[in-house]
């Protein structure tokens, strides 16, 4: 059966410069099994089927596949669905924002100006690292213990930790040994030096496999909520990601009322058909 299909690149104006993400409209009929078989075939970090939704109060339903597995949550996926769904004629129930059913429930987004933005989830895990694990991520990056200013469990669902450096540079500059990092989910963020064009710079390294990802939606939602709420960072901000890559990702965060949204803009490079 044909189906309508896009391929964006989310948390940039440009294409080619953020994360990409395949989209499968009308998914309903479609077993676990080809979602995931798909998923492999694009070979993108995730790919997401848009199916009507369950609850009442949401206006669509997404199921989000890696490669490897389904995720409950992730960022890019969340607002490239959400791009994609109004694209194709999506008519939210509530003007101004649009309600995403996913694995951890009901996910609100709203547009900011030219842009979606979602509201973070709340973190399911969250307190100091443990010292052998701080300890292994500090070889893993090749950094002196005392070179990581602070540390957090992050986790909104994928299971992130991160770590604080010095500076942005210090950020870029890393060499990671996958072989001592490979079972982990970590974010490494720090503060860009004054002239810069964000506030901060971040990375996620993806175990297992030694995969980088290039923006991350899910990460710099959990490293906002801990950095605002430790008085880390700003209420509001604007984070790089994806220069070990060559791209060249701009992650919007704005706290409101005791919500962290996180935005980005969307770039269409791809529309067509696909036949699953």
């Amino acid at each position: 059966m044909k189906r309508r299909f896009d391929q964006l690149d989310v948390f940039s104006a440009q294409p080619l410069k953020g994360n990409p993400l395949a989209v499968v409209h009308g998914a309903d009929g479609l077993d676990e099994a080809t979602m995931a078989a798909f998923a492999r075939w694009t070979n993108l970090s995730e790919t997401t089927f848009l199916l009507p939704p369950d609850d009442p109060a949401a206006d669509y339903r997404v199921r989000i596949f890696t490669p490897f597995a389904e995720l409950p949550f992730a960022g890019h996926p969340t607002l490239g669905s959400a791009w994609a769904w109004l694209a194709a004629g999506g008519r939210p129930r509530e003007s101004g924002s649009v309600v995403q059913q996913c694995g951890v429930g009901l996910v609100r987004l709203r547009r900011d100006g030219a842009r979606l933005a979602f509201a973070a989830p709340p973190l399911r895990r969250s307190g100091p690292l443990e010292e052998t694990l701080l300890a292994r991520i500090a070889r893993g990056l090749g950094v002196p213990a005392g070179g990581i200013l602070h540390h957090q469990w992050v986790d909104n669902g994928p299971g992130w930790c991160a770590v604080m450096l010095g500076s942005g540079a210090a950020v870029r500059a890393l060499q990671p040994d996958w072989a001592l990092l490979k079972d982990l989910k970590l974010g490494i963020v720090g503060a860009q030096r004054d002239g810069e064009d964000t506030a901060f710079e971040v990375r996620a390294l993806v175990g297992p496999g030694g995969f980088e990802d290039p923006v991350t939606g899910s990460l710099n939602a959990s490293l906002a909520q801990w950095m605002i709420g430790a008085g880390l960072a700003p209420s509001s901000y604007v984070a790089a990601q994806g220069h070990a890559l060559q791209r060249a990702g701009r992650v919007h965060v704005h706290a409101e009322a005791g919500t962290v949204w996180v935005g980005g803009d969307v770039a269409a490079c791809i529309g067509g058909e696909v036949d699953l």
